[in-house]
């Protein structure tokens, strides 16, 4: 909740330019090699992918603590920490979950409308179903699925919402 809170008070004053001071944009396909051919990844963009990951920027950056979805350039912005020393798994469901908001972001949605409470939010609950999808196809358990979802801005109660909204189950306590 922390770090939404800290995306809209940049989004809303405007710093994001100070804070990609010395930041440089790399190709996606240079970095991410491979993730024109995952199927999870055609379903969400279909005939568009080679064109859309072609054309997609990453940032590399401080800022945050995973990933997300610039939504001022479309950009995935990636901690380069969590690239280096995050769980790999959890790593490509966030690739998937982000291409996801980049698509939205391409129609014109509003990824972080205030309207919505994190968990309820239309734009993070087609991106998690994705990331949902894909961590079955691979065969995690709905326990591993589980620690996926869990972030240390969610609640448990926010957790269960989300976990409920996604049908896994998700056995906290």
């Amino acid at each position: 909740m922390v770090l939404l809170k800290l995306m809209q008070l940049v989004r809303l004053l405007r710093l994001f330019k100070l804070l990609r001071i010395g930041m440089r944009a790399y190709s996606f396909m240079d970095y991410f090699k491979g993730m024109e051919n995952v199927a999870a990844v055609r379903r969400i963009f279909s005939e568009k992918t080679e064109e859309v990951l072609r054309n997609l920027k990453v940032d590399f950056t401080w800022v945050g603590g995973y990933m997300g979805v610039n939504s001022f350039n479309g950009h995935i912005m990636v901690n380069a920490k969590y690239l280096r020393k995050g769980d790999k798994v959890d790593i490509y469901l966030d690739l998937i979950h982000e291409l996801v908001h980049v698509r939205q972001l391409m129609e014109g949605k509003e990824l972080f409308d205030v309207h919505y409470s994190y968990t309820e939010r239309p734009t993070e609950l087609e991106a998690y179903r994705y990331a949902v999808e894909e961590a079955r196809r691979i065969g995690l358990s709905d326990e591993r699925i589980c620690e996926y979802l869990r972030t240390e801005w969610m609640s448990d109660e926010d957790l269960r919402e989300l976990a409920k909204a996604l049908n896994v189950r998700c056995v906290l306590r």
